[in-house]
């Protein structure tokens, strides 16, 4: 098992790193590391990297031995991360926090997935409601459906209050399938390439446009709900 220890304070002078950079120097280390989760962990306050004018993630040498160390407590001592935030805490306050060898390993919970009978019960809904969400490609036939497939079931159940039926939002769907192919088409030269930084690279980027997307869409919803209501 490997042994966690406290970052190494190197000093900026070895250089930044983008996020993609970050993935191909890490990832030999931690297949299982993206983009994504990178980003969920400064948002959980694990890393905090520099950020340039135009909004770009850079990190040092010392964030890249802080993201080790993080990732080395969670894959090697099962560490939740109120438990990490307080091992860093303990290290940049210049304690010597306790070995995790000696923190009793956290148990990990298992993703929660229904059954179709759990998945109708905790909705809330009625056999035909989920027959035809699946029907109309809302929600994908399985033995068992993860946590967001109940919050799309218990968003239609609310809709169905109001006389909109799965059949109804197949525009919706249609229309989330074209932003995806218009966001493929915008990262296409980096998703083209096989090395892990254009790979990284494309992962931060494919977020943000979808956000952006989403931004417009939104105003033009708005825009016309006013419209409505005037």
């Amino acid at each position: 098992m490997a042994t966690a220890s406290a970052p190494r304070r190197t000093g900026a002078s070895g250089g930044v790193l983008s996020i993609g950079q970050v993935l191909a120097r890490l990832s030999p280390e931690f297949p299982a590391l993206t983009a994504s989760k990178l980003r969920f962990l400064e948002v959980q306050g694990l890393v905090t990297p520099r950020r340039t004018e135009s909004g770009y993630r850079k990190f040092t040498p010392d964030d890249i031995e802080r993201l080790r160390l993080v990732l080395t407590l969670q894959r090697d001592h099962y560490m939740p991360h109120s438990r990490i935030r307080e091992y860093l805490a303990d290290v940049d306050a210049g304690r010597d926090p306790a070995s995790p060898a000696a923190v009793p390993p956290s148990i990990t919970p298992t993703p929660r997935r229904y059954r179709r009978a759990e998945l109708l019960s905790a909705a809330g809904a009625g056999p035909q409601l989920l027959n035809d969400a699946i029907s109309t490609g809302l929600i994908v036939a399985a033995e068992s459906y993860t946590e967001q497939v109940l919050g799309v079931l218990r968003a239609l159940v609310a809709l169905e209050r109001h006389g909109i039926e799965p059949r109804h939002m197949r525009t919706l769907r249609q229309s989330a399938e074209r932003e995806v192919a218009l966001i493929e088409s915008a990262l296409a030269p980096l998703l083209r390439r096989t090395d892990a930084s254009s790979r990284g690279r494309a992962g931060e980027l494919a977020p943000e446009i979808a956000a952006r997307i989403g931004e417009v869409r939104s105003h033009f919803v708005r825009a016309a709900l006013d419209r409505l209501v005037r």
